[in-house]
């Protein structure tokens, strides 16, 4: 029978002996089935065995390869199963694939010199990006943006864990409400009407994953490609991100003390669909906008049909004097969206933000909102509900803002004793990180290069710029995770890296 196989007929190519005759592995634990089945189904996508092509019968087929007939029906069914071959009076013969498999060969040379596109939006993105050096997970050392974790309520939390499953039904397993479960967004409300005097409703109140998806819902829900968008400069990269990949024309607006700038000519020439600020502790500035700045672009928005994102971004965390109060209750029907998230005041793993509508746009944005989300994570929604209204979550950011209050106090000491270099501290009176301007002459990115191949994970300001200038050359420092012993000798060790070459 083998006489057969190596006389194939005018229209089989010569190889078909060699991938169907050469002996299956034995020892592997894949069975022999499978093993055929692969093998013919890579002959054919790669066009080895092209379109039209008879294969030769079970029996044949199983004669030359020493396996039973039983193995070679079940390969030849499952290629059917599959669309790889078709059965004809005759027997079974390749099929035509979506792509002439004559050509695979060829075309398959053709793509591998091509690369895949992306969107404009993105390229653009990319196109801007500067490179640096590649973060290690577990260089944490001044790395901003990053909340104590060894000294998280982990037995609380996961009482709370317990908690919700405990109480949990069958329907929790389920998608669940796509605006989120409704325990956690009145303790939210709640929680944001006592400590942020934020105005709102349960039902005002949509859960997001973080922060970045509530940032993307205003994007997407909002906006039209080729809108104008204002940010602060240098301002949050995440918030740009979402920014640019809605394809918004994104306007860069300076900082002053009393936070971001515009005037009534800026109304006139760029008018803007959206406005990002975080004016209770700007990003990474550090700049409080005054409640004068506020009401004037909360009147100027309502004027010109702008809608305002709040990002109240670790407010929580006021170290001297009372809390900043929120923009979004200064004005009643004021065209803000409120953005907060639990990244920072619990931990970033937990995935949960949160987003306040006005009430006017909830009747038109519920909808859409609900197609767009899916509901998910019901049991951490539910235990953090439960940890809001036990007195739990106010406990812990009781702890975390004396501790955050030592550990800035300590990299304010550690800096002026340590760094040797001219600079300034901004910003320090809110929040997990501080904001340091040093000389334009040591480029802030081939400092913060030369730090992580010490173990400290600090960032560029200049690299929070949209339109850097001279001025914005520094470190953005965070404290919220950096253990206050180490402090001193990590100011040490970056004063020699700025005083000594960046060796």
């Amino acid at each position: 029978m083998k006489s057969n196989l190596n006389a194939p007929s005018a229209d089989a190519p010569s190889s078909l002996p060699e991938l169907l005759e050469t002996p299956l592995d034995r020892v592997s634990t894949e069975p022999l089935q499978r093993q055929l089945c692969r093998r013919i189904k890579e002959a054919i996508v790669t066009g080895h065995l092209p379109a039209g092509l008879r294969l030769p019968a079970t029996r044949v087929l199983a004669q030359a390869l020493a396996v039973s007939r039983n193995t070679a029906s079940l390969a030849y069914e499952q290629l059917l199963a599959e669309g790889y071959v078709l059965a004809d009076r005759q027997g079974t013969v390749v099929a035509m694939l979506a792509q002439s498999n004559a050509d695979a060969p060829r075309q398959r040379q053709r793509a591998t010199a091509a690369m895949p596109t992306t969107s404009r939006p993105l390229a653009s993105r990319l196109a801007e990006l500067r490179p640096s050096a590649p973060m290690a997970a577990e260089c944490t050392a001044l790395r901003p943006g990053v909340p104590t974790l060894a000294q998280f309520p982990f037995t609380h939390w996961r009482r709370a864990l317990d908690r919700a499953w405990a109480t949990a039904s069958a329907s929790t397993l389920n998608y669940g409400d796509p605006l989120g479960q409704m325990p956690l967004r009145a303790a939210i409300a709640n929680h944001l009407a006592l400590t942020r005097g934020v105005h709102c409703t349960a039902a005002q109140v949509v859960i997001t994953e973080g922060a970045q998806e509530a940032l993307t819902l205003c994007v997407r829900l909002l906006t039209n490609p080729g809108d104008t968008a204002w940010m602060e400069d240098p301002g949050y990269r995440g918030a740009k991100s979402a920014l640019q990949a809605g394809d918004l024309r994104v306007l860069a607006k300076r900082l002053d003390a009393e936070g971001l700038q515009f005037g009534a000519k800026d109304w006139l020439r760029e008018q803007p669909r959206l406005i990002y600020t975080t004016p209770s502790h700007q990003y990474p500035i550090g700049t409080v906008m005054s409640v004068a700045r506020r009401l004037a672009l909360i009147a100027a928005a309502q004027a010109h049909g702008a809608w305002i994102i709040e990002d109240d971004y670790d407010s929580e965390f006021r170290h001297s004097g009372d809390p900043i109060g929120a923009m979004q209750g200064l004005v009643e029907g004021a065209p803000v969206l409120y953005v907060g998230t639990f990244s920072k005041t619990m931990f970033p793993a937990l995935r949960l933000g949160f987003l306040v509508v006005p009430p006017d746009l909830l009747a038109v944005l519920t909808s859409p909102l609900r197609e767009l989300l899916r509901g998910g994570h019901s049991h951490e929604q539910l235990a953090m509900a439960h940890f809001i209204e036990s007195g739990q979550f106010a406990r812990h950011l009781g702890r975390a803002r004396r501790l955050y209050r030592e550990r800035q106090q300590a990299l304010r000491e550690a800096l002026s004793q340590h760094l040797g270099v001219p600079h300034s501290i901004e910003g320090g009176r809110c929040g997990l990180h501080l904001c340091v301007r040093i000389d334009p002459a040591m480029r802030d990115v081939q400092v913060v290069e030369a730090a992580r191949r010490w173990g400290m994970a600090p960032q560029a300001l200049s690299t929070f710029a949209l339109a850097p200038q001279a001025q914005d050359n520094g470190l953005v420092l965070g404290y919220g995770n950096t253990p206050i012993e180490t402090i001193a000798p990590l100011a040490k060790r970056l004063g020699m890296l700025l005083r000594g070459g960046l060796a």
